[in-house]
């Protein structure tokens, strides 16, 4: 099979381009990666360079191993399938080879090499390190979560400005915009004060949140999600910035709420839904202005 008639490439692509037509991927803004199914490389084989395919002109590169600029063990010898640095989400649906790779980690951990993809030059995302060691934790966590998705939500980096850096405060108030929130993550979010990105340290703050959660707030930049699939990914990424826009709206017209959800409304979403809202999210607060607790 070709690697862009396969459907988890397809998913990927549909991924880049409902991120960009939400207005979250400015210029080359944003990155996805996702860890491939054994079956799934096993079908597109025959178009891996240096495994069953020869490299094309001007591709030096592909084959070569290269560091990653972290070590994650528990992924070695999987295959990946990443955005491009520099590369533009808008152009992914355009020109798919031009834009992303499949990439393969090798058995210590520590490199890849590009086996499809970047066909006009390139690397991989430079997040790269953060998302490797994002998918290595939510691999441990669950082995069913294979997408790491990162965007930048103007309004969820909004809050960012006005909200407590407290991953407690930041979910309860995004919590009291939209019930479904609870539903759709009770395990909350994170939040990581302004790094620098694509390095090591960021990597890591990012990774001790995923360890337990599916979405990170990174202060001032943007926002992290992981899933077991694209649309499961992007429907979180999507149901967080949703809640913000609608908390921004509030905070535009008062400090303060009239009436919210409360602690004990919460707790009556978990039988039904089976769930379990995290009870550090549901403290009692001591006073009704936004962001407050």
């Amino acid at each position: 099979m070709k690697v862009l008639d396969a459907e988890f490439v397809k998913g990927f692509v549909r991924l880049c381009s409902d991120g960009f037509a939400q207005g979250w991927h400015e210029r080359n803004g944003g990155n996805l990666s996702y860890r491939i199914k054994e079956d799934e490389i096993e079908s597109v084989r025959e178009e891996l360079i240096g495994e069953d395919a020869p490299a094309p002109d001007g591709c030096q590169d592909y084959g070569v191993w290269k560091e990653i600029g972290t070590q994650v063990p528990f992924l070695a010898g999987e295959y990946f399938l990443v955005t491009g640095s520099g590369k533009y989400f808008r152009n992914v649906e355009l020109d798919t080879a031009a834009n992303v790779c499949i990439i393969k980690v090798d058995e210590t951990g520590e490199k890849y090499k590009i086996l499809w993809g970047l066909n006009k030059g390139g690397r991989p995302t430079s997040e790269l390190p953060s998302h490797l060691m994002n998918l290595e934790v939510c691999k441990k966590r669950n082995p069913e979560i294979r997408v790491v998705y990162h965007c930048h939500p103007a309004n969820i980096i909004a809050l960012t400005y006005v909200l407590p850096l407290d991953g407690e405060v930041f979910t309860r108030e995004i919590f009291e915009m939209a019930t479904e929130c609870p539903v759709v993550f009770p395990q909350g979010i994170g939040v990581v004060p302004w790094m620098v990105p694509g390095g090591r340290d960021i990597a890591v703050a990012t990774s001790k949140i995923m360890a337990a959660q599916d979405f990170a707030v990174w202060a001032h930049h943007g926002a992290f999600a992981c899933g077991t699939d694209f649309d499961i990914t992007f429907g979180l990424m999507h149901t967080v910035e949703k809640a913000a826009e609608v908390l921004v709206k509030v905070r535009s017209m008062t400090d303060r709420k009239r009436q919210t959800i409360q602690p004990d409304e919460f707790r009556a979403l978990n039988e039904p839904f089976g769930i379990h809202v995290d009870e550090r999210f549901l403290y009692e607060k001591k006073s009704d202005i936004i962001g407050e607790r």
